[in-house]
């Protein structure tokens, strides 16, 4: 065990060596506009019917591993899989698999890890496969935007451990129809169905070891995935799960983030519970200023670095009739209470170890909502590890650094996310609750 973490260090670093040299590369060449969404992510009128079947791939050259004595970028899959809406209907995702070229150096049989990325925006440009080729993608039409690949640091460190890799982009990002964000069902579908996916690419079966890493919107996704897994998926073989920062409740996340930097993801959010619910359209419409209407529109097509150079401290007061924070009138809305209550992660029972962090003063996903999803679950027998980050409150709204500081301590800093996962990979026994 002590080699695989001296293997974790190695390639930590090297997961921030590679994110700074993908950087240099591209300021180096000048921001090349992307090209728009491709054919790629639009699925054939027929559907494969299992969930996690494979609908089409093609290779991709990414700079998201570490270089290698056969140079760098390095090839990768595009893929399209098959999953399932909330009401169980089948649906195209689209994704990045990246196939290990040296050998694993971790405990047991090479695992397969599925990584829920973190918040890139609603606009199809912000699936994260589109940014994977070169680190970041800009669009031009029909405004200047930008996305980046965030998890090019988690998907070089496991790539490197030489662990097969998926990263889904989830349900309607680059693929047609609305991406629901932060929807429990819809997240933890296209988790789980990812791995389905990434194991048929493998060549492996259900019963290969399987880790799921995310933080942020990706904690809320992998956490629904481990709570959904038993019922939705139980022939996977689950052995660990981290879920930094988890988005587990809506109704609490929106109130933190209503005139912070990335105020206008309350949009994605509300955008996404329209789609699903669509009782609550005539609510909303109700309190919403035709301008708050346009905002939510455009918002819908919006990638997070949009939020910050176009929207940053957004207050949906801007957006209503009467002054009122859109935040309160989800409060008042009686349609309201029971999407959000639906929507709440912790009413199942994962079956499998759950590392949970969060930090005390994230600005963002509020830590009292991260440590009550804990709670719940430990409350339900579940094994659940809750870990506090205790990092200084530093620019309170400005998300960056009380929000992405606690997921690079806690993913990748002294006994983090990779070395649990490594743990639970071992059949490390883990049992009951502990919190930090």
């Amino acid at each position: 065990m002590q080699q695989s973490r001296s293997a974790v260090s190695r390639v930590a670093l090297t997961a921030l060596v590679c994110l700074a040299t993908a950087a240099g590369h591209l300021v180096g060449a000048g921001p090349a506009v992307a090209e728009p969404v491709s054919a790629f992510y639009v699925p054939p009128a027929q559907l494969p019917e299992a969930p996690g079947a494979i609908v089409k791939t093609q290779p991709m050259t990414i700079l998201a591993t570490p270089p290698t004595a056969t140079g760098w970028p390095t090839q990768a899959q595009h893929v399209m899989y098959t999953s399932r809406l909330q009401d169980g209907s089948p649906v195209a995702v689209s994704g990045t698999y990246i196939e290990p070229t040296n050998p694993w150096q971790g405990p047991g049989a090479r695992p397969t890890v599925v990584i829920g990325p973190g918040t890139s925006g609603q606009g199809d440009r912000c699936a994260m496969s589109v940014a994977f080729s070169t680190g970041v993608s800009v669009t031009a039409d029909p405004a200047l935007g930008l996305s980046a690949n965030q998890e090019l640091p988690s998907s070089a460190v496991w790539s490197a451990l030489g662990a097969r890799v998926l990263i889904t982009d989830y349900i309607g990002l680059g693929t047609p129809g609305i991406h629901t964000y932060a929807n429990r069902f819809e997240s933890g579908h296209a988790i789980l169905d990812g791995a389905r996916a990434a194991n048929a690419l493998g060549g492996v079966g259900p019963e290969t070891p399987l880790v799921l890493w995310g933080y942020s919107q990706g904690g809320g996704a992998t956490a629904a995935a481990a709570e959904l897994a038993p019922e939705y998926a139980p022939e996977l073989n689950l052995k660990g799960t981290w879920a930094g920062g988890p988005v587990a409740d809506l109704g609490e996340i929106l109130k933190q983030i209503d005139g912070a930097l990335i105020g206008g993801a309350i949009g994605f959010a509300v955008n996404g519970m329209l789609a699903r619910y669509p009782e609550l359209q005539r609510a909303v419409d109700r309190v919403t200023s035709p301008e708050g209407r346009a905002m939510l529109a455009t918002l819908s097509d919006s990638c997070v670095a949009d939020l910050i150079v176009y929207h940053p401290f957004l207050r949906t007061n801007s957006l209503t009739v009467d002054g009122r924070s859109l935040t309160e009138h989800l409060a008042d809305i009686p349609e309201a209470a029971p999407i959000l209550a639906e929507l709440r992660l912790g009413s199942r029972t994962p079956t499998t170890p759950v590392f949970i962090t969060s930090g005390r003063n994230d600005d963002t996903v509020p830590y009292g909502q991260a440590r009550r999803l804990a709670e719940d679950w430990c409350g339900q027998g579940a094994a659940v590890t809750f870990r506090t980050n205790e990092l200084p409150p530093i620019l309170p709204g400005f998300t960056i650094p009380n929000h992405f500081g606690p997921e690079i301590i806690d993913g990748f800093g002294p006994d983090n996310a990779v070395t649990y996962l490594l743990d639970r990979l071992a059949d490390k026994p883990v049992t009951g609750c502990s919190f930090d």
